[in-house]
């Protein structure tokens, strides 16, 4: 199969942490010599493009902010569609509240009548926050998740991602989120998809998650691979109903796919 772009999940797959798994610029020099476009796709909504950018190029990687993506990217483009302008409480980092805010969305408490309620990973979540959350959705408010990974790979081990938070809230709310909307939701395979303006079928995305990556993946139709650097295991890959197109030890095997 012949690609014309590829699409990256970063944690677990190019970096951990803030460093770059072995092998994984070996593998991104490939996409370059192959002429391949490229987009990165992170699940982690904690940072904006530029950020994320800063933080790639600290790694390593030689990143430009408009090949990135976040589930933040998706959340704030989403919501400035669909509910432009609205009052939105929001448990998450000060980097997704800023990328609100600047999408034109009210951040206000759960006491001022939200219309939405936006879950994210928060590394200072609180019993506070859980409490609010609650209160605003018990009064209505439409609910959003950034992204369902409930661990998410980090320097020192894995670590609690906006999935477990999101369950938190959905626990003590009794219901579920209306939408998660970063991968593999259809408003982020849209939107990637977009910003290559490539077919489905000429773009392969490479990932460390079945569930998310892999799953975007053959819901749009892509071309998919699963590396062995993050979280997915032998075990995992025996009991997904999600089965990539290729397995590789890591990023810096993809050389064997593409060229």
């Amino acid at each position: 199969m012949e690609f014309r772009g590829v699409v990256l999940d970063v944690d677990g797959t190019v970096v951990r942490g803030d460093e770059a798994i072995p092998g994984a610029l070996d593998g991104l020099s490939a996409i370059e010599a192959a002429g391949l476009d490229r987009l990165f796709v992170s699940n982690n909504p904690t940072k904006a493009p530029p950020l994320y950018e800063a933080r790639l190029r600290g790694a390593g990687v030689d990143a430009t902010a408009d090949e990135i993506v976040t589930s933040g990217t998706t959340t704030t483009a989403y919501l400035a569609d669909n509910h432009p302008g609205a009052r939105t409480f929001c448990i998450g980092e000060s980097g997704l509240h800023d990328q609100l805010r600047d999408a034109g969305l009210e951040l206000v408490g759960a006491h001022d009548d939200p219309e939405v309620v936006v879950v994210a990973i928060d590394r200072e979540f609180h019993y506070d926050d859980l409490r609010d959350a609650s209160v605003a959705l018990r009064g209505g408010a439409t609910f959003y998740g950034t992204d369902p990974d409930i661990l998410i790979p980090a320097a020192d081990g894995d670590i609690p991602g906006s999935g477990a938070i999101i369950n938190a809230v959905a626990g003590v709310a009794e219901r579920d989120p209306d939408a998660i909307l970063g991968k593999p939701s259809s408003v982020a395979r849209e939107y990637v998809l977009d910003r290559l303006g490539l077919p489905p079928e000429d773009v392969l995305i490479v990932g460390d998650r079945l569930d998310t990556d892999i799953a975007l993946g053959l819901a749009a139709g892509m071309g998919t691979a699963v590396v062995r650097t993050g979280v997915t295991d032998d075990a995992a890959l025996e009991q997904s109903e999600y089965e990539p197109d290729y397995v590789l030890d890591g990023l810096g095997d993809i050389e064997r796919i593409i060229s």
